[in-house]
């Protein structure tokens, strides 16, 4: 039998590009919600669908029985006879039920039934596919601009670009085609939510593995960016060969790679700088553009003085602080940057030697111990170290140790309040 949903089905699977078998079982399910609808009950039907023939087939299992109690489930040996004369009592009868019996009301029911299961397998389907290309980048087309959200129909499918998720400085406009990352995909009330962000450090990352192809194929690695959407980012990189300049590769000839991430992402300014596992070759060539003269690190603290001449350190600190802010979050130490003067006074200060009299953490019975051993500074008890503190009465190299970690903690605070005075 030709049915009307069955080719409606078949057109599907074709537009659709939906599994022949999950539509098949959709149509099934429809139909017994019909029969159970009918008839009160479907346990004794079965629901047989071709799609490739366009067929429906719906069988009704009776039991042959002698006087018939329920019409639903029994037929009497007579009315079984006039089918087959070969059935006996007890055996099983199987009824073809011809669908029309089921009334244009409950076929256009089904249909709406149909249409409703279909966007249900859809939203999954699109849940399935996207939920495993987070990472990737894809282009739409702009659909609707809201207050907040920009929608955008790609591939086929809406997907959000959130204010969050924009490049600040940019103005879009409804039809332009704009490319994302896929950031996130999660399960709403009204189905799969794909977010696309055009800020995220993450679609930097896959445009440079479009561009570059060393960073595709793993021979240049990105360490590590740090970036203020639309306006700068510092990028690390890598090269596995030493026959390859990780930033030359990056740059690429005559500047087209970076080039073409620059005018995609409308302008931004992008610093890339090559790693460096020392910490101080790395810092100093966060800070680029500037150069600083020293470095002066603290690993415990993860802190660091950046000292640099006097016309370098406006470079260093960046318009608003920009590149001083970057250059922390790429290489995840706390810098300070300072002028030459100032880091002068600074160590001017600590060859007078901070008083430990001002040390928090010290007792009086503590400071006159030290007094009594001639220590009367913070340079004084780091420079005696633990060897040189257990020699005075009452230290053990415990206490000697809980004195040094003051010690160090007071001067590096003195030079961090010196700084910020200076700034």
């Amino acid at each position: 039998m030709k049915s009307e949903i069955v080719e409606a089905f078949s057109l599907l699977v074709k537009e659709k590009s939906m599994e022949k078998d999950v539509l098949t079982r959709i149509i099934e399910d429809i139909f017994l919600a019909m029969i159970k609808k009918k008839y009160g009950a479907s346990d004794n039907f079965d629901v047989f669908v071709n799609m490739e023939k366009g067929e429906i087939e719906i069988y009704q299992s009776k039991t042959v029985v002698e006087v018939v109690q329920d019409e639903l489930t029994e037929i009497d040996l007579a009315t079984a006879r006039l089918a087959e004369e070969s059935y006996e009592i007890g055996d099983e009868y199987m009824e073809i039920i011809d669908p029309s019996q089921f009334g244009r009301r409950l076929i256009i029911s089904a249909k709406q039934n149909l249409n409703q299961r279909i966007k249900e397998v859809e939203k999954e389907h699109i849940y399935e596919e996207f939920k495993n290309r987070v990472g990737e980048v894809i282009s739409g087309d702009i659909r609707q601009i809201n207050r907040d959200d920009i929608f955008l129909n790609a591939e086929g499918t809406e997907v959000i670009l959130p204010k969050s998720e924009q490049i600040p400085n940019e103005r879009y406009r409804r039809g332009e085609n704009l490319r994302a990352v896929i950031k996130e995909v999660k399960w709403s009330s009204r189905g799969p939510e794909i977010v696309v962000s055009r800020s995220a450090p993450m679609f930097l990352t896959r445009l440079f593995e479009l561009e570059v192809p060393e960073i595709y194929d793993g021979i240049i690695e990105i360490k590590g960016i740090a970036r203020e959407p639309g306006e700068r980012t510092k990028i690390a990189v890598y090269s596995n060969d030493k026959r390859i300049d990780a930033v030359g590769a990056c740059v690429g000839m005559k500047g087209m790679r970076i080039q073409a991430i620059v005018k995609e992402l409308n302008n931004e300014k992008i610093d890339i700088i090559p790693w460096s596992s020392e910490p101080e070759i790395f810092i100093t060539r966060a800070l680029s553009p500037a150069k600083p003269k020293r470095i002066a690190i603290d690993e415990e603290e993860r802190k660091v003085i950046a000292l640099l001449d006097d016309d370098q350190i406006s470079l260093a600190i960046g318009k608003g602080g920009q590149n001083r802010r970057l250059a922390v979050k790429l290489t995840g130490y706390e810098i300070q940057t300072v002028k030459e003067e100032e880091y002068k006074a600074i160590m001017a200060d600590e060859e007078e030697g901070l008083a430990l009299g001002r040390v928090e953490g010290l007792s009086e019975k503590m400071l006159n111990t030290l007094h009594m051993g001639g220590f009367d500074t913070v340079t004084d008890v780091l420079q005696a170290g633990v060897d040189g503190l257990i020699e005075l009465p009452g230290i053990g190299v415990k206490t000697a140790e809980k004195l040094l970690a003051i010690a160090k903690s007071a001067m590096a605070q003195d030079v961090e309040e010196e700084s910020a005075a200076a700034d």
